[in-house]
């Protein structure tokens, strides 16, 4: 695979550059098995659409044609399930979930990972982080009824934020 450099110029970071090591898509770490991909992610509904209005160009157009975007704020009702399910990135800061090459968090770090960025100590703590999440996936099975998406919207959409499909739960 020919190695490609990205540079980052958006809003929240400034001539942030970084190597595509892998091909897209391809060689994931063996723990990490996410449900969706961002693609599939940004069409469901995901962040209030706010996500990722300013840093398209950085990832594949496609993942765009059907994502749903609000691009002056938040807006819940684009989420699959039209509830806010994320704390704000403040929160996010505070709590040391940041890691300084993805200031907007997870999703971001995820977004990277999949079009072929790998940083070792990152991915690992990621992952784990990931999989940590799996727990509320474990609370929507043993308290609702399956595909009975009225049963922990919330939960279920903040599942969808770490691209586990929690659609047919």
């Amino acid at each position: 695979m020919d190695r490609k450099t990205i540079v980052v110029n958006d809003k929240m970071q400034q001539n942030y550059k970084y190597t595509l090591t892998e091909p897209a898509g391809k060689n994931f770490d063996p723990d990490f098995k996410p449900d969706l991909t961002p693609k599939e992610m940004l069409a469901l509904g995901i962040f209030g659409g706010k996500y990722m209005t300013d840093c398209q160009k950085e990832f594949p157009r496609d993942w765009f044609t059907q994502a749903k975007l609000s691009p002056t704020k938040s807006n819940s009702n684009l989420n699959y399930f039209k509830i806010k399910a994320s704390q704000s990135l403040s929160t996010w800061r505070k709590n040391g979930w940041i890691y300084k090459d993805d200031p907007r968090g997870w999703f971001q770090w995820y977004c990277r990972y999949y079009i072929g960025r790998r940083l070792e100590k990152e991915d690992v703590r990621q992952i784990k982080r990931w999989q940590a999440f799996r727990r509320h996936a474990t609370a929507v099975r043993n308290n609702c009824r399956p595909a009975d998406t009225s049963c922990r919207p919330r939960q279920r959409q903040a599942l969808l934020h770490w691209a586990y499909d929690s659609r047919e739960m």
